[in-house]
């Protein structure tokens, strides 16, 4: 039994992934949405560019990205310290800064599928509805906006399940610290340096693979759901 329980700093480690991985979600949804919006409905000088750049951190390795972090919200950095000289405020070696690199790293995931959502949309919808009368803001709240709803709840899950996973940024960030920034992948890799840690190391990885299953097939639902629902409203 005691090699079924789980000691304080494991359920510390589960704790602070799920509510990184939910933080993060929330403050990387409306530039997502924009954003995916931006690509997905607009033609403008640059546009290929721009997708580049929001997808780099696909291709980047994650301690580059942790470093960048580091160099612009550090206590030095050069947006960091005016954050810590007006405002007192610092997201560098604490779980705001854990939350910051997993947004950064899962963006790219969500912003595509977000997109994959509103390129799905029939854009005869909104122009009937302009030609009704309603403005953009009321055609993307009113018939954008829910008929993509489920493919953005997708997006969000499969950014979920990729926060929880992070390492490479948040231990080049905000460090390895227990209790603060120690999320499951980075408590793992201390019980795998850790003698006789093997069990808890072992426990955590069963637990990560259960999380991330979870995401993956509600994801997959939720895309299903989204096509579904399409072809109801195209019909």
């Amino acid at each position: 039994m005691q090699t079924l329980s789980l000691s304080p700093a494991e359920i510390s480690a589960i704790h602070l992934s799920l509510k990184v991985a939910l933080f993060s979600m929330l403050l990387s949804l409306p530039a997502a949405i924009f954003f995916a919006w931006l690509l997905a409905r607009r033609d403008f000088w640059g546009k290929n560019l721009l997708d580049g750049i929001i997808h780099l951190p696909l291709v980047l390795p994650p301690v580059v990205i942790g470093y960048l972090l580091l160099v612009a919200f550090g206590r030095n950095g050069f947006i960091g310290k005016y954050l810590y000289q007006w405002f007192d405020f610092s997201v560098a070696f604490s779980w705001r800064g854990a939350v910051l690199a997993s947004a950064v790293v899962a963006f790219p995931l969500v912003v595509r599928a977000i997109r994959l959502a509103l390129e799905n949309v029939d854009p005869k919808l909104e122009q009937a509805a302009r030609t009704l009368g309603a403005n953009s803001w009321r055609v993307f709240f009113t018939i954008t906006l829910p008929l993509s709803f489920p493919g953005i709840l997708a997006g969000l899950v499969l950014g979920f399940a990729r926060s929880l996973g992070e390492f490479g940024a948040t231990i080049t960030f905000v460090s390895n610290i227990i209790g603060e920034t120690q999320t499951i992948p980075l408590a793992m890799y201390s019980f795998i340096e850790t003698p006789s840690a093997e069990a808890a190391a072992a426990r955590l990885c069963i637990i990560a693979i259960i999380i991330a299953l979870l995401s993956l097939v509600l994801s997959e639902w939720l895309a299903r759901r989204a096509k579904y629902r399409l072809g109801q409203s195209n019909a």
